[in-house]
């Protein structure tokens, strides 16, 4: 710690006392070196110590208690001068000592000044920075929960409405069986409605995966790589060497968007053919990584700065992890999320699920 600061840190009465302390050290230095040594300079140390950290009332006072030492130490010392003497030289001691305390008791009150605005800025810097962060964690929020009610809305509503319509079909499709073509026709028509219903409810998973706790989420992502690979016709696997264990739902749901997000780009922005998406822990960290076959990252990092890339790593900060992402050799991209092992494990049920997940 610098000694400015561990003076800031001490009482006003050690600082007085401390002030006191100097100028006795330097009057009897100045009495025992003699008169002929003017040590009118040397007293300017206790002066600025009093003006600076205790005040401008009481640096007037040492200001006049150096300017008395010097006299007394003089006289004591041998010299001789005239009263006019010995009181034009302390009247301008003192006046010279008074300049100085009167300046630096401007500049200490300017540089409190400073100081306290500093410390309302930060405080209003950091009090936006919360709000600001609170608003993207409900911006998040109110974005998941609507994902969620569109995702109930296609399972519970519309894939009931397209289950009817194909049940109408069939109906109709056995009504029909006089007439070999038009039933034919209707039954290509339940056939595409069957197809919607499928669909629909794939989009629905997606969009609100139904269990992520637990081995819920190594399903979840092992579904994800399959509708990948079918609805897009590329490869996308899923690889998890051990049992991964994430009982909080929180963190799951970000490691999942993080992944749809990293796959969604490899498809829509580097054109991939093969996908994997790998999931893996140690003593120390959760990782879900995705790489991919694509065109990778372009050459100028600032073209890494999109929308998608951004929400990612807020996602990873959120859950206490860190983001990572990069052109891997030749070509291809790595998405990285490593989140430390207690953001996402229970420790007092860890070893037990991890025992059960094994077995």
């Amino acid at each position: 710690m610098e000694p400015i600061e561990r003076l800031n840190q001490r009482s006003r009465g050690f600082l007085m006392a401390l002030s006191i302390g100097c100028v006795g050290i330097v009057g009897m230095v100045d009495f025992f070196t003699g008169f002929e040594l003017y040590f009118f300079s040397i007293y300017l140390i206790p002066v600025a110590l009093a003006a600076w950290y205790i005040g401008r009332g009481f640096g007037f006072f040492i200001s006049v208690l150096c300017v008395a030492s010097s006299a007394f130490g003089d006289l004591e010392a041998g010299a001789r001068y005239s009263t006019f003497v010995l009181v034009w030289n302390a009247i301008i001691a003192m006046a010279f000592y008074f300049v100085v305390v009167w300046i630096l008791s401007k500049l200490r009150a300017l540089q409190d000044q400073l100081e306290e605005r500093v410390r309302q800025r930060t405080a209003a810097l950091n009090a936006e920075m919360h709000e600001r962060m609170r608003l993207e964690e409900e911006t998040l929020r109110i974005s998941e929960r609507e994902q969620i009610r569109i995702g109930h809305d296609l399972h519970d509503s519309l894939c009931q409405h397209l289950t009817g319509i194909a049940l109408a079909g069939q109906v109709l499709s056995e009504q029909l069986a006089d007439t070999p073509a038009q039933a034919k026709a209707s039954d290509h028509i339940v056939k595409l409605i069957e197809d919607a219903i499928e669909l629909t409810r794939r989009l629905a998973r997606g969009l609100h995966p139904v269990d992520l706790k637990s081995e819920g989420f190594m399903d979840a992502l092992q579904e994800l790589a399959a509708n990948i690979t079918e609805r897009f016709k590329v490869t996308c696997r899923f690889e998890c060497p051990i049992p991964v264990y994430i009982p909080q739902p929180g963190a799951a749901i970000h490691l999942y968007r993080i992944a749809q997000e990293a796959i969604n780009n490899a498809i829509k922005h580097g054109k991939a053919k093969n996908i994997v998406i790998r999931l893996e822990e140690d003593t120390d960290a959760t990782r879900l990584a995705v790489t991919d076959d694509g065109e990778g990252l372009p050459e100028n990092r600032q073209d890494r700065n999109g929308m998608g890339l951004r929400i990612m790593a807020y996602r990873a900060s959120m859950i206490g992890g860190t983001f990572d992402i990069g052109r891997l050799p030749g070509s291809g991209t790595s998405v990285t999320c490593a989140v430390p092992a207690g953001a996402v494990v229970a420790p007092e049920n860890y070893a037990a699920e991890k025992q059960r997940l094994s077995s």
